[in-house]
């Protein structure tokens, strides 16, 4: 290995059964730099980093680290631990009922002569570790006082003392506001001048510039490249994880079928819930089909689920049809006209259990209340109704609905909120993941229902079907709505718009 090196992977390849999940990948993380993993969801950046802490036994490739004298195989985090590899997670995995100093030492507590625990002695060294990396922290407290960024900065101070040489952080911003982010930046900086090679993992492109020396960059299980931050501008950075090339782009026109209403359906002023959405203004009319684009992460979903009550907004004012509303919870914005297709169908969409007919009639049931059942033969003749609508491929109303194709599923969610007639319809991810027959024919159904006059917020991860179906785009990053595009739509310029302009 190279001198300034710390952790080399070379071909690394990991198959889950028939998916080719890491097709030969190389990463390098050199001593005292901070390197972003980027790239979209499924890219493979969360199978890479189980591959180098153990958790997923690759298929080929080799792993080196510095100090260890040939291929480091590990078998487990713990494994991964006793190279110097070491991962602090989103959800922090430390014991909130113990204090700081306990959770620093567990399972490593110093002893005293007599072969008990010295408290004194590793609260005073724990003390010692958190001033050093400038957090300040009363390591007697338990940990559950403390905000989920202290929290975080334990854990990393907990890797830092067992002698990590690799700090893996996988999306450690996610949950945290600025302030809270710029503190764990400083940690970072810390590290950093201390030699520790950090990875870190994020959707956050501002973050990535401010803190990060390099950037690898994967795509669908495949290395696009590694490259020096300044060499990457957020443009090009997009570029590659979204697979494009400029030169190759196309304009491509909106369709015109959509007559729009000059009615607002919705209105937002200040609309935000903290921690997942920054305040933002946002009006929707009668018959438009608006789009929200970004990286995942950007605050796409979080923007839906503030207007949705999912997460109750916590600061502006909602009108829907002109009057002033209070959503507290979906319900009350299902009485209102609005339904909202998950973008996770399975763990928030269909109910794998039960048939076809009962997927379908769950919001409307939910709408009409327990003491308006609906009968057997209505929801039979509704069930069919969109069964026929959407061509839902089944034997029978009947079937279960995991014995449906992913695509299917969709239909059958889709069908569930179309069953309610909503005024106004949030669609997260609605074409994610289902074959692109598939995908045309529900690009179609929402440009028919906006025709109709139906308001349609459509949130996907691919540029091009959104240029299709949307006559304006939001842009979020960072939790934020930075612009609104209006005019003609092209590939290029909503990608500059989520990539920043032309920020450096």
């Amino acid at each position: 290995m190279e001198d300034n090196v710390v952790l080399t992977a070379r071909q690394i390849s990991m198959t889950f059964p028939g998916v080719l999940a890491l097709d030969r990948v190389d990463f390098t993380l050199r001593k005292g730099e901070i390197h972003a993993l980027m790239g979209e969801n499924g890219a493979g950046k969360s199978t890479l980093i189980k591959c180098l802490t153990g958790i997923n036994d690759f298929v080929n490739g080799e792993i080196h680290v510095d100090g260890i004298e040939g291929p480091v195989h590990n078998h487990s985090t713990k494994d991964a631990q006793n190279v110097g590899i070491s991962t602090v997670y989103q959800e922090v995995n430390l014991c909130p009922n113990l204090s700081v100093a306990e959770n620093l030492f567990i399972g490593r507590e110093p002893l005293t002569k007599f072969g008990t625990i010295d408290r004194k002695s590793y609260t005073a060294k724990a003390q010692k570790i958190m001033d050093d990396l400038g957090i300040s922290v009363d390591v007697t407290k338990n940990l559950e006082n403390y905000s989920l960024a202290i929290q975080q900065m334990v854990a990393i101070a907990r890797a830092v003392d067992m002698d990590c040489k690799v700090l893996i952080l996988d999306e450690p911003t996610s949950s945290l506001d600025d302030e809270e982010v710029e503190k764990l930046f400083n940690v970072m900086r810390i590290l950093k001048n201390k030699g520790v090679g950090i990875v870190f993992v994020t959707h956050f492109l501002e973050q990535v510039y401010e803190v990060c020396d390099r950037i690898t960059v994967l795509r669908n299980g495949c290395l696009v490249g590694e490259y020096p931050i300044v060499d990457l501008p957020r443009l090009k950075l997009v570029a590659a994880m979204m697979g494009k090339d400029f030169d190759d782009l196309k304009s491509i026109k909106s369709d015109e079928n959509s007559k729009i209403f000059d009615e607002l359906e919705i209105s937002a002023r200040g609309l935000g819930h903290s921690g997942t959405i920054k305040p933002f203004d946002l009006d929707i009319h009668k018959g438009e089909v608006i789009g929200v684009g970004g990286l995942l992460g950007s605050g796409r979903s979080e923007m839906a689920r503030a207007i949705y009550g999912a997460d109750k907004a916590n600061s502006g004012t909602l009108k829907v049809k002109g009057k002033e509303v209070k959503i507290n919870q979906p319900i009350d914005a299902m009485n209102l006209g609005m339904g909202m297709l998950p973008d996770d169908r399975k763990t928030e969409g269909i109910i794998a259990d039960l048939s076809i007919r009962e997927n379908i009639m769950l919001a409307l049931q939910s709408k009409n209340g327990m003491f308006r059942l609906m009968s057997k033969s209505a929801q039979n003749e509704l069930a069919d109704k969109f069964i026929k609508l959407l061509s839902i491929k089944t034997p029978g109303r009947e079937t279960l609905v995991k014995q449906l194709s992913g695509g299917n599923q969709q239909k059958v969610i889709l069908a569930r909120w179309l069953a309610t007639n909503p005024d106004f319809l949030i669609l997260d991810e609605p074409t994610r993941g289902i074959d692109i027959g598939t995908k045309t024919e529900i690009q179609k159904l929402v440009l028919q229902l906006a025709s109709e006059g139906k308001s349609i917020m459509f949130i996907s991860s691919e540029i091009a079907e959104m240029i299709r179906t949307c006559s304006r785009m939001i842009i979020m990053r960072d939790g934020e709505k930075v612009d609104e595009l209006t005019g003609e739509l092209t590939e290029e310029r909503v990608m500059k718009s989520i990539a920043g302009g032309d920020k450096k």
